[in-house]
């Protein structure tokens, strides 16, 4: 075991890049032990070369045995875990219900909401015997209204919700609390993308299609990772020792995702 006992520990899933890393950074600065999973071998790579005393290994979540292996790798390094962060999602398909490829659903729903099962049950042994710990699942404000043309992500996001106020129920009297942040749009790469995709759907500009984005919140901006991660920072600290079961929205205010205007 490498680690000290009175060191926190993280474990973050999709953590070598944007909003994990962001998350990651943030936690790193604050003295936690790092344990990355991500799909993506050359960001876990960059990861190591930028955190040095960190770990990250190449994990898809999407599949039970890979995350049964990575957290092999955990147990050896780790006595401990007092901060898992369900981060790893992807934006899926888009299209209406009745167009969607079986495949593509299917890989979205096991990265977005079949990974938080299979990352939470080999923490939540270890923060029962500690008697203490925190969750944080990364849903959406798509979570929390809906969006359409994207139903598989919703559903995973909505379940997301669901699943940290029941872990909530079940943990809490081990002290172990369980919340679900709901981001609106990101800026970085992943939302370019989405953009990109929705533009050559409608046959429009990317940037009016930005601009209907934006004006879907009140601040009529995107939110930063570093938003993301001093929300966490707070989640996992002395401030938020008793919030616990909520789906705390990140987003300058959504006005609306459905009411989808023309540039």
């Amino acid at each position: 075991m490498t680690t000290l006992s009175d060191q926190s520990v993280a474990v973050i899933s999709a953590g070598a890049s944007g909003i994990g890393l962001a998350i990651a950074r943030a936690l790193h600065d604050l003295g936690y032990a790092l344990f990355v999973l991500d799909v993506d071998a050359t960001r876990v790579g960059l990861f190591c070369e930028t955190f040095g005393s960190a770990t990250a290994t190449v994990c898809d979540v999407s599949d039970p045995a890979q995350v049964a292996a990575a957290f092999e790798i955990f147990r050896a390094q780790h006595q401990r875990v007092d901060l898992l962060v369900n981060n790893a999602g992807i934006a899926g398909p888009q299209g209406a219900v009745e167009d969607l490829d079986v495949t593509e659903w299917q890989h979205t729903i096991d990265t977005d909401l079949n990974s938080l099962f299979y990352m939470t049950r080999h923490v939540i042994p270890i923060m029962k015997s500690q008697r203490t710990g925190a969750i944080i699942n990364m849903s959406s404000n798509a979570g929390l209204a809906g969006c359409p043309h994207r139903s598989p992500y919703v559903a995973s996001k909505w379940a997301s919700i669901g699943l940290a106020k029941t872990w909530a129920m079940e943990l809490g009297p081990w002290n172990i609390r369980v919340n679900a942040l709901c981001p609106g749009s990101v800026s970085g790469p992943r939302i370019d993308g989405v953009i990109d995709r929705d533009a050559r759907a409608r046959g429009l500009d990317p940037d009016d299609i930005r601009r209907v984005y934006q004006r879907q919140s009140s601040l009529r901006q995107f939110t930063d990772p570093e938003d993301i991660a001093a929300m966490v920072c707070f989640l996992a600290g002395p401030g938020g020792a008793k919030i616990s079961g909520q789906a705390i929205a990140i987003d300058g205010h959504t006005e609306s995702l459905t009411n989808w205007q023309d540039p």
